[in-house]
């Protein structure tokens, strides 16, 4: 058995995913459940999922990362805004960690994580630019530049689920109006479909709306070449901005496949420089659910390597 593991920690809207890879970066042991309502609530289950992957692995733990849904203040160590898990809001997360994990452990967005995930063992391996976007109940979203996870200047970087796409669109989490994640997310999936077909359908998911397509259902085929037209405009400003070298798309609505792709693919060629559109790959993300957790255990792996090299160095 190996004498290293590390622990990643993937807290979305709706659940909460963890894991643990070895030193090679193999998935050992996976679970998850749903997100509580309340931070006090949230840190009880950590301290008890702590206990858990203690009684598996024992002090062979080494490290975790944690991957929280929201903006990731780096000075400020704390999620400032959480716009699909509100209970996070400016909590001060690390000394209340603290209480309970007992190993290194980092914080950063969740979405950042998963693109780290996605570059370390999914399909951006040995890509050194890829902009990653996991199309869910929202858009999160990270950057790998130079073979290194962008971060900006506070965290910060890559919240391409919040670029306007539609000036006239509707009101953002975020406080903004019109971004991507109001055009392309899950729910509005469903509005489009609502909308197109003039139901008045309760508690219609988006997975139905794709069955629909497929059963050629003409309005909800119509709801996917809208999500897929302002997709298109998000990828388009992607391309011309970073000449990236992959795009890879993840997240539960891209479960439907080609009918998102496909005219995403279509408006972005039009958008786009063309050189840059030719070269860049767009692709489904591989690792699918396990793209957070992987990426967080990976991240808590490099950050604390990179820490014990600093130490050793002075």
């Amino acid at each position: 058995m190996p004498d290293r593991y590390y622990a990643g920690f993937d807290l979305g809207g709706t659940e909460l995913k963890y894991g643990v890879i070895d030193a090679r970066g193999r998935l050992v042991f996976k679970q998850k459940v749903p997100s509580p309502p309340d931070i006090k609530q949230l840190m009880t289950l950590i301290g008890l999922i702590w206990t858990e992957l203690e009684g598996k692995f024992g002090r062979k733990i080494k490290a975790a990362g944690f991957g929280f849904a929201g903006f990731y203040s780096l000075s400020r160590k704390r999620i400032l805004y959480s716009p699909n898990y509100q209970p996070l809001n400016n909590f001060p997360i690390v000394p209340h960690l603290k209480k309970f994990i007992p190993v290194p452990f980092f914080i950063h967005n969740d979405a950042n994580l998963a693109a780290f995930g996605e570059y370390m063992f999914g399909g951006g391996r040995r890509a050194q630019s890829l902009v990653f976007l996991t199309i869910g109940t929202g858009v999160g979203s990270g950057l790998i530049l130079e073979g290194e996870l962008w971060q900006g200047q506070d965290g910060l970087a890559g919240e391409l689920g919040h670029i306007t796409v539609n000036p006239e669109g509707l009101k953002c989490n975020c406080g903004n109006a019109g971004c991507l994640e109001t055009e392309v997310s899950a729910p509005a999936l469903v509005r489009n479909y609502l909308n197109f077909s003039g139901k008045a359908e309760k508690g219609l998911t988006a997975k139905e709306v794709y069955q629909r397509a497929k059963a050629d259902d003409g309005a909800a085929r119509k709801s996917f070449d809208r999500c897929g037209y302002y997709l298109g405009i998000g990828l388009s400003i992607v391309i011309n901005l970073l000449n990236p070298e992959k795009i890879i798309i993840g997240g539960g609505v891209m479960d439907s496949g080609h009918w998102l792709l496909l005219p995403a693919k279509k408006e972005a060629k039009k958008r786009s420089i063309r050189a840059s559109f030719v070269r860049c790959r767009i692709e489904k993300a591989r690792l699918k659910n396990d793209a957070g957790l992987m990426g967080a255990a990976a991240w808590a792996r490099q950050q604390l390597l990179q820490t014990q090299a600093k130490t050793r160095s002075r």
